[in-house]
């Protein structure tokens, strides 16, 4: 089968470049942290840029790594709101993003799909009231528990024939989810992708980065490396701590 051009590729982001006009401070944060300036650096080359995949991409790394910058930048300059939403629309309370996005540009074919979703953890309660300010369809996700909104985003907006083709950034959402939910999302990111959409994934969880297939990002003072799940360090850390808690609380109790 001969390759498609580029002119017939449907992904939402093909890859992400750096604006020719960025006003970028390399001593000041956001620059300063590791993966970002990884990122940074290879999103110079022409005419790629850094590159995503179709499918399921997972950004993982510890606190303070960048994986939240970045899946936040990266639906910025897609132009989804900062705080969670679809390009149609989301919240808007206080400016605390980095400037990330506006450095970015995004490259798509032509005749990319253009519409996403944003679900941003810390902030989606104030999605929730926006939703309610404009009466939008469905129940008052506020009446919900954290994890049951997710859920109900997930049913009603992610796993749906809308998306097919769109772009998902996903900041991570476990943090709503007990272990049952997590592996209902683990099904519906790869019935997500089986249509055609991309997801692009900041994490903690060695639930979800299980997913066959995905690509995965590790983050960390080295910048950012591919890697697979067997090799991540969130993944032999729950081994090591599943088969032996006691080793750990040797050095966590009194």
């Amino acid at each position: 089968m001969p390759k498609k051009s580029w002119l017939d590729d449907e992904r939402p982001i093909r890859g992400i470049r750096v604006s020719s006009d960025a006003d970028i401070d390399h001593a000041a944060w956001p620059a300063t942290v590791p993966a970002v300036a990884s990122f940074l650096e290879q999103s110079h080359p022409w005419p790629d840029g850094f590159e995503f995949q179709a499918g399921v991409t997972f950004l993982v790394g510890e606190n303070g790594s960048g994986k939240s910058t970045l899946v936040e930048g990266i639906a910025e300059a897609f132009g989804l709101p900062a705080e969670g939403g679809t390009r149609n629309g989301g919240a808007s309370t206080s400016s605390t993003e980095s400037p990330l996005g506006e450095w970015l540009n995004i490259i798509r074919g032509p005749g990319a799909p253009r519409f996403g979703f944003f679900l941003r953890s810390e902030t989606m309660h104030n999605y929730y009231t926006w939703r309610q300010g404009i009466r939008g369809p469905g129940p008052d996700l506020h009446l919900m528990s954290h994890g049951e909104s997710f859920n109900s985003l997930l049913e009603s907006h992610l796993d749906h024939e809308q998306f097919v083709q769109g772009l998902v950034c996903l900041d991570e959402p476990e943090a709503a989810l007990s272990f049952t939910s997590t592996l209902g999302w683990l099904a519906a990111l790869d019935r997500m992708r089986s249509r055609g959409t991309q997801v692009i994934c900041a994490t903690h969880s060695p639930l979800l980065t299980a997913l066959p297939g995905a690509t995965i990002l590790e983050l960390g003072d080295w910048g950012i490396r591919e890697t697979t799940w067997d090799q991540l360090d969130i993944v032999q850390s729950h081994r090591r701590f599943l088969e032996a808690p006691e080793r750990y609380f040797r050095h966590l109790l009194d």
